[in-house]
């Protein structure tokens, strides 16, 4: 599958894993997921999952925010769309609206250091949110955000990586099918001021 642009992202993106479809636009992306399609590697050893559709660039030197209004069409249980960061199938993070197994949509994060550090954040009404990542030196943070203005903190860590590169990403784990749809993307270089309180 070829790679391509989006006007608001300094860099040309790629497929690590492709996904079923794919549709570049001139208000964003979206990607849709296979059946059984995941990123993560249970603490337990019961599951080793790296089949997700993740399309990745490698971000420009220096401090950044990414941030993106993020839609799912939700159909079965951890179907998701994700920013994601990359460094190697053992050392990745990423930020999800996920589908949880109450039938509530949330906001989800995963820090992968050879195994899972999975944490379920804050339900969401709608099926709609804008998700964020920032990388402040050798630090990454998430953040979400109801209304694209006020963000919340989901998340501060490090991928522990010597190159990431970032990008978007759908799965459906237990599902069919999962179409995620990424609009409103926008890149700004320089890191975020306040972790903790988003500005």
């Amino acid at each position: 599958m070829q790679s391509f642009q989006l006007d608001t992202i300094p860099g040309e993106l790629t497929w690590l894993r492709p996904p079923v479809d794919q549709h570049v636009d001139d208000q964003g992306l979206t990607i849709k997921a296979g059946a059984l399609t995941d990123w993560f590697i249970d603490p337990a050893g019961k599951v080793n999952a790296s089949n997700a559709p993740v399309a990745l660039f490698t971000p420009p030197v220096g401090d950044f925010v990414l941030q993106a209004r993020v839609a799912v069409d939700f159909g079965a249980t951890y179907d998701a769309g994700v920013i994601f960061i990359y460094g190697d199938d053992s050392h990745w993070a990423k930020v999800c609206f996920e589908y949880s197994p109450q039938n509530e949509p949330m906001v989800v994060s995963v820090v992968t250091r050879d195994s899972s550090d999975d944490c379920n954040s804050v339900v969401i009404d709608g099926h709609e949110v804008y998700l964020r990542i920032s990388r402040n030196g050798p630090t990454w943070a998430f953040h979400y955000s109801r209304d694209g203005r006020t963000w919340r903190m989901v998340r501060y860590f490090k991928v522990h990586s010597a190159e990431t590169r970032i990008g978007f990403s759908a799965q459906s784990p237990t599902g069919d099918v999962c179409e995620a749809r990424f609009t409103e993307i926008a890149w700004r270089p320089g890191g975020v001021a306040d972790i903790r309180s988003g500005v």
